[in-house]
């Protein structure tokens, strides 16, 4: 029994907290600072917003925070605004050249805190030597003017967590899950207001525009995670002729939708599984015996069986399959936590739900006393709404559902449905799906993992093919994402890209 439906790109993000942490200790100087606009010419509405200068204050773990302002709709510059959240790492050295703007994936990922708690994971000693590295939140996102859904934690538990009544695909299971998620947009309406139709990815792209331009940079220097590199794919396509060194790391097609982009994602993270389980093999805790068909069929069984008998926990939430597959997907992303998938299913095979909702919970930002540390999961749900909804259609749901079992049998099942989460979604949704291809724009690095099990490595291909100036890079291993986590071929090409322009001859296959 499923709670939350999984849409294309709803397991995306970059995983910022993750399970073995990273945090900077540089200090950089403590005095304050303000920023020098570039001074560029723009409209006349737009220039009290590319002309504010930033006021640099010193924060948390010797970092330097700020907020900007910008429309809450560019189509009426005139009326409300709204905030941005950033925080900036200076460059450790006075050879610098630029602003670096990170973000991390999503949507809904602070750039904020992403920077602020991680920002050695986001970036070597070499990037940080030459670029203020810059962390942002996103319209609607957490510390930046937020989407808000609901005010009590319980709420938000019940919505991701609780059980829906009936067999997923069933007539009663469809209309409840539709049921919920309309519910959830029109309290999404209720608290946000006007800012809900405003939390599109172009919006957000006008926003880094802005922020680049505050920022004193005349280009954008820009490090995309996932979701993160749809927004500098959409900032290319609106700002061409502004684009400096755009790095776009697990690499999202702009063009895919919702089922090709939801069959294309549970098989990347099937083929993530069958990798987790040929290394289990020679390990010592390996909770499974056998070949690995075998135990994907033992998985699929487990699934299956929590749909029909959820295991309590101790704080009285029930592990159905839906929470039990966010708990698998944590540690796929990055083969380095593969010893706590095993501990997983090592748990729940006992009966044992604790686990399972500490990594359930690590995804989705809730703490453990039942506290969510940011609002990643409404922003998510809210930004991937707007940008394109559809769905509704019941047969064709089921005969998208019995696809994606043929073509990945363990998630497959656990990733349809996706059309009942955004049909009803209160406000327009604003961005077509299509190529992007970026004429006039400066080069931009595409990098893509083999196996990543989020972003596929053919998202990385199609879209440094169908950019006019992409260039792939390939790293070939597990993992979401690669730069600074892969090895010194994908660090290199990244680093002198962004720090001298230098483009690879042809792919360096690492």
């Amino acid at each position: 029994m499923r709670r939350r439906p999984v849409t294309a790109l709803a397991v995306a993000l970059v995983v910022t907290l993750t399970l073995s942490g990273c945090v900077s200790w540089f200090l950089p100087p403590a005095a304050n600072t303000t920023s020098t606009p570039t001074g560029e010419d723009v409209a006349p509405e737009l220039e009290p917003f590319y002309t504010q200068i930033l006021s640099w204050s010193n924060c948390d773990g010797g970092m330097q925070c700020s907020t900007a302002e910008a429309p809450l709709d560019w189509s009426d510059p005139s009326g409300d605004s709204i905030e941005l959240a950033l925080v900036r790492q200076p460059t450790t050295s006075s050879d610098r050249i630029g602003s670096l703007l990170v973000n991390p994936g999503g949507p809904g990922g602070s750039g904020y805190d992403f920077v602020k708690d991680s920002v050695d994971y986001a970036t070597d000693d070499k990037l940080q030597s030459r670029f203020d590295i810059v962390g942002f939140d996103p319209r609607g996102v957490n510390r930046s003017t937020p989407v808000t859904c609901y005010t009590d934690p319980a709420e938000l538990d019940e919505y991701i967590y609780g059980i829906l009544p009936g067999m997923p695909g069933s007539d009663e299971w469809i209309a409840a899950a539709t049921a919920s998620t309309t519910a959830f947009g029109n309290r999404c309406l209720e608290l946000t207001g006007p800012l809900l139709g405003n939390v599109d990815t172009p919006s957000a792209a006008r926003d880094l525009d802005m922020l680049r331009a505050i920022l004193g940079d005349t280009t954008l220097n820009y490090l995309g995670f996932s979701y993160g590199t749809l927004l500098g794919q959409v900032y290319a396509e609106l700002f061409p002729d502004k684009t400096g060194r755009l790095v776009l790391d697990g690499a999202v097609d702009p063009a895919s939708d919702d089922f090709e982009g939801t069959a294309t994602q549970a098989q990347g993270f099937e083929s993530a599984l069958r990798a987790f389980l040929k290394d289990c093999d020679s390990a010592k805790d390996c909770p499974f015996t056998g070949s690995v068909d075998s135990s994907l069929t033992t998985i699929r069984a487990l699934l299956d069986s929590l749909d029909v008998s959820p295991i309590a926990n101790d704080d009285g939430r029930q592990l159905g399959s839906s929470a039990m597959f966010t708990a698998i997907i944590l540690p796929l992303y990055n083969a380095g936590n593969w010893g706590s998938l095993r501990e997983l299913f090592s748990t729940v095979f006992e009966g044992d739900a604790s686990f399972a909702f500490q990594l359930a919970d690590a995804y989705n930002g809730r703490d453990a006393n039942g506290e969510y540390d940011s609002n990643q999961t409404e922003a998510f749900i809210s930004i991937n709404c707007l940008d394109a909804h559809g769905g509704g259609d019941v047969a064709q749901m089921r005969s998208e559902a019995a696809e994606l079992k043929k073509l990945a049998p363990v998630f497959g099942p656990q990733m349809s449905w996706g059309g009942t989460g955004c049909p009803n979604w209160p406000v327009p949704s604003k961005r077509d799906r299509a190529p992007i291809v970026a004429p006039g724009s400066a080069d931009i690095l595409v990098v893509g993992t083999t196996n990543d099990p989020a972003t596929p490595y053919s998202w990385a291909e199609t879209v440094a093919n169908t950019l006019e100036n992409g260039h792939l890079v390939t790293y070939d291993g597990e993992g979401h994402t690669a730069y600074n986590k892969s090895n010194d071929c994908v660090n290199k090409a990244v680093d002198d890209f962004l720090i001298d322009g230098t483009v690879p001859a042809t792919d360096p296959q690492c």
